[in-house]
């Protein structure tokens, strides 16, 4: 299909991919008339199954990858985003703390990076196992900047002081476990280059050490779908909500007056150190509502006074060909940990991206308070069917969301498939979608009652 004229591939892809989703689509059908019989036993189901079906239209019916070509879909008035030199400089910052087995790994594949004009800088949080002595080795050896900071800050203070010395017109970002594609960076740098109205893009991630077990395999093919499908549909719209911390990029012009309050967030009253990604994010896609308070609030930071930025309403993408592999959790403890992590993320930034995602367009919107409403109702649902049902001898209740939750999994696992021609893993999706389900459900009002207690780690072990 590459060498097609760009409308007659467009099109072509809109139809396949509509081929695809007609057997749910007529289930859908067939079931819509019974609805109002039993709203609150089928409507549940019914959205979901309805919003999958749609993001994955989205996404593979209209994503591009902004790298490639120049996508179809942009803003009519350009002349309002600065236009990026064809080889900007760039800054590749780090921050680490306790990963002497991986930091090595992570930096080396940083420098193999084939971007040619980089600067690299690591910031290691006051490590206390064999981390520091790695970096002074690859620091003398590769040439990098690596700052040792005499106190423990936290991963967003780590990276601002990062940032205090960054010189490059575009800041990236990645997690101290990750590995990156030699032209990963550069990818990200070419959309960017290509899209003046890009103020971020993310890349792509799968998981390292997938081969591990059947739990790090699972995650794997989860992480394939929250990329390739839910980033792509966001990316469509010109808003992801969520530039991940495994490479991450951003437009100087788009953050820089903003790193004071990323590391002076505080939440319910106390310092909020998660929603790195997400928070950053927000900042970027909130800007022109939100960002003349946000640099009054920190009006004496250099990060303000040095060069006073313009709000402006940029688009943030998502480069599929920019790929990154990051250890996923190999036991269940950590798993948990991470997924905490993650809900309390979800829910700071609900209460910050969730007042103005609706100014953002219609499917913009549907997308990120749809998701939303999808996690809060996640534990009721999961209340009803899994406790409430059974206690009332309506067991057939809970097999019937059973039944749904595994079909959406094999909803993405079919969407793995497509991408993943004899990769056998898409059957562990339905794993990750019970899981979700049965047991993450749960954590949103756990994460919401301990919301104020954290420590930055990222550990996967």
């Amino acid at each position: 299909m590459d060498g097609m004229d760009p409308a007659v591939r467009h099109g072509l892809r809109r139809v396949l991919t509509l081929l695809c989703i007609l057997p749910l689509l007529l289930l859908l059908a067939r079931e819509a008339p019974r609805l109002p019989q039993s709203p609150l036993v089928l409507g549940y189901g019914f959205i979901v199954l309805l919003g999958t079906i749609a993001m994955i239209y989205i996404a593979y019916s209209k994503y591009e990858d902004p790298s490639v070509r120049e996508l179809r879909k942009r803003p009519r008035k350009l002349d309002g985003f600065p236009v990026l030199k064809p080889n900007p400089r760039v800054s590749f910052l780090l921050a680490v703390k306790d990963e002497e087995d991986a930091i090595e790994d992570c930096v080396r594949s940083m420098a193999d990076s084939d971007y040619p004009d980089l600067q690299i800088i690591v910031v290691d949080d006051l490590s206390e196992d064999g981390t520091r002595d790695v970096l002074r080795r690859l620091e003398a050896e590769l040439g990098i900047t690596v700052l040792y900071l005499e106190k423990n800050l936290g991963k967003k203070h780590a990276l601002v002081k990062a940032c205090e010395i960054a010189d490059g017109d575009i800041l990236a970002f990645t997690d101290s476990d990750c590995i990156l594609a030699p032209d990963a960076l550069r990818k990200c740098v070419e959309a960017m280059v290509r899209h003046p109205e890009l103020g971020a893009v993310s890349g792509h991630c799968r998981a390292l050490n997938a081969p591990v077990s059947i739990f790090t395999r699972a995650q794997d093919v989860w992480y394939e779908g929250q990329f390739r499908i839910a980033k792509a549909a966001e990316s469509t719209f010109g808003s992801v909500t969520c530039v991940s911390g495994p490479l991450a990029v951003f437009r100087k012009e788009a953050v820089y007056n903003y790193f004071p309050a990323w590391a002076g967030d505080r939440f319910l009253g106390a310092p909020f150190r998660f929603a790195t990604d997400r928070q950053l994010t927000g900042y970027v896609l909130g800007q022109k509502w939100k960002g003349k308070a946000l640099k009054r609030q920190y009006a004496d930071s250099p990060f303000v006074t040095a060069e006073d930025y313009p709000e402006r309403q940029w688009r943030i993408g998502y480069v599929q060909s920019a790929r990154v592999w990051t250890n996923v959790p190999a036991r269940f403890r950590p798993f948990m940990k991470q997924q905490i992590r993650w809900k309390k993320s979800f829910i700071r930034n609900l209460c910050f991206t969730g007042t103005f995602m609706w100014r953002r367009g219609l499917g913009p919107a549907l997308l990120y308070y749809g998701h939303a409403l999808w996690v809060v109702a996640a534990p009721v649902m999961a209340f009803r069917h899994l406790v409430w049902a059974p206690i009332h001898g309506m067991a057939f209740l809970t097999l019937l969301y059973l039944c749904g939750v595994i079909l959406k999994g094999l909803i993405w696992g079919l969407a793995f498939k497509i991408d993943n021609p004899g990769d056998t893993r898409w059957r562990y999706r339905p794993v990750m979608s019970l899981l979700s389900s049965v047991l993450l459900a749960w954590l949103l009002p756990y994460s919401m009652a301990t919301i104020r207690r954290g420590v930055w780690s990222r550990s996967a072990t």
